[in-house]
């Protein structure tokens, strides 16, 4: 099968990098066809994107890519060997590169693959015709499946009939809806939804992790709303998350926040329900820490003082997140008030520690850390105002009332 009428593009300053030049000279062969970019770098340049991960395609068995990148100096760890990838290690970057191959045999989350040296073989076994386009280092773009009038158009496709493609790999499904979240703008494809639709079922079988990552990567888009409507309305968004009741928090969210934040979103999304979610998502010890604070915000009555006693215990990243989501469920009016307060905040430090009631005569143990905290509590009461002298003059006096 031979591409689509070829179509070029200015080569951009991450296909001109040493290192990019280096990996496909090592893997060079007849007509430039020994290595191509492929997938997601290849859709970004497209749609003038910026470019993170770079991954490449290449004929050639894993054996002699290993053997030739290699001989050209540069480190080679086989990272998913027995699908044909191995990465490339240079100084600026990493390159995942992978062999031609097609789908031999799947399970809805593991494939048996043959290698091939078809291009078009391998394009017509990826997700999304926006990511089966491949690039040489001229600039000469190989599409196979139609995957650059999609990417343009903002129409996220599969390659071949959904269905099929997401029986070989469930994962596939949430993807779906993702990439609606980050490249659509037309009407989403009915016969992918319908699958989508089918298939939900099987979505408990996938990792936590897998659905964690597509979770958090769908709300890293600048408006994740349109997506998860559609997920809502197809039957998918409560299959994988189940506590998420109403969009109208984070619909208000949206307006409010400066940035796009996946577990703030996240936060807005499940309402009180964060240690359950981080529990079955297996989130990272720092998410669900995140998580947690997040769905369980503090009171913000009170005065000035009161509120810069939270900055400090909070923090001005988790008092700030607190207030948006507070505000999100329209339960805080001032809340712009409240965010100034956040910018201005300037970290304050305690100036005890317990060396100081050491050096005073106390004996290390959990009265020393007691007295410690109520110290601390004292200075905050206080609006952090007293002195170090202050302070040390405050201990005295509670060891002196002690003893």
């Amino acid at each position: 099968m031979s591409p689509e009428k070829p179509t070029a593009i200015r080569p951009q300053g991450w296909m001109r990098e040493k290192s990019s030049r280096a990996v496909l000279a090592a893997l060079a062969g007849p007509k430039d066809s020994g290595a191509r970019f492929v997938g997601g770098a290849v859709r970004d340049a497209i749609l003038k994107r910026p470019v993170t991960d770079i991954d490449i395609a290449t004929p050639l068995h894993p054996n002699e890519v290993t053997r030739r990148l290699e001989a050209a100096g540069i480190k080679v760890v086989p990272t998913g060997i027995d699908h044909g990838t191995v990465t490339a290690i240079t100084a600026t970057r990493a390159f995942e590169i992978t062999t031609l191959r097609r789908d031999v045999a799947t399970d809805g989350r593991h494939a048996k693959v043959d290698f091939t040296e078809d291009w078009a073989a391998d394009a017509k076994r990826r997700d999304f015709t926006m990511n089966a386009l491949f690039l040489d280092g001229g600039g000469t773009l190989y599409d196979y499946v139609g995957g650059l009038k999609d990417a343009k158009a903002g129409r996220v496709r599969f390659v071949g009939d959904p269905a099929t493609r997401i029986a070989e790999d469930v994962l596939r499904l949430p993807r779906f809806y993702r990439f609606i979240a980050h490249y659509g703008r037309v009407a989403p494809d009915a016969e992918a939804r319908a699958a989508c639709r089918q298939a939900a079922p099987l979505l408990p079988g996938l990792s936590a992790e897998r659905v964690a990552a597509e979770l958090l990567k769908l709300l890293k888009a600048r408006n994740p709303l349109p997506a998860l409507i559609l997920m809502q309305k197809d039957g998918v968004l409560k299959v994988l998350l189940p506590e998420a009741k109403s969009l109208d928090a984070l619909r208000r969210l949206i307006k409010l926040e400066p940035a796009p934040d996946p577990i703030r979103r996240l936060a807005a999304l499940i309402g009180r329900d964060g240690e359950c979610v981080a529990t079955r998502l297996k989130l990272s010890h720092r998410q669900r820490e995140g998580l947690a604070g997040l769905t369980a915000p503090p009171d913000f009555k009170g005065s000035r003082a009161a509120q810069r006693a939270l900055l400090y215990r909070l923090g001005s990243g988790l008092y700030r997140d607190s207030v948006l989501i507070a505000a999100s469920r329209g339960k805080l009016a001032a809340h712009k008030a409240l965010l100034g307060l956040a910018k201005a905040w300037k970290p304050v430090v305690f100036p005890l520690k317990g060396r100081d009631l050491a050096a005073a005569g106390m004996a290390p143990g959990p009265e020393l850390g007691k007295l410690l905290a109520e110290l601390e509590a004292w200075w905050i009461a206080g609006d952090f105002r007293a002195s170090r002298k202050a302070c040390l003059a405050e201990m005295t006096r509670r060891m002196d009332m002690g003893k």
